[in-house]
């Protein structure tokens, strides 16, 4: 429990990324308009992060491209996250 202030902003981050590869995986295989209750979870939970992507993203890029951008994006920031956290000796390490 001692580096919960690492592992629970990173667990969530975490949620967030698979969140966001579960929506994007199951859009191949539903209709947006589906009555899918896991799909309607997915993109429940995923909307706000799709909306600051959208945001940031050009205006070219298409729906489910954002979603890779969200994805690619969370990753990276949770490198940055663990290497600061590193840096700042609050993640955990190889020895303890």
């Amino acid at each position: 429990m001692s580096f919960w202030l690492y592992a629970l902003p990173n667990y969530v981050m975490a949620a967030l990324m698979y969140s966001l590869l579960a929506r994007y995986v199951l859009a191949f295989f539903l209709a947006p308009d589906t009555g899918n209750y896991i799909y309607r979870f997915f993109v429940r939970i995923t909307d706000p992060l799709a909306a600051v992507v959208r945001f940031v993203s050009p205006a070219t890029v298409s729906g489910q491209v954002i979603l890779l951008f969200g994805i690619v994006w969370l990753l990276i920031l949770r490198f940055a996250f663990f290497l600061a956290m590193t840096n700042a000796g609050l993640a955990p390490t190889v020895d303890g």
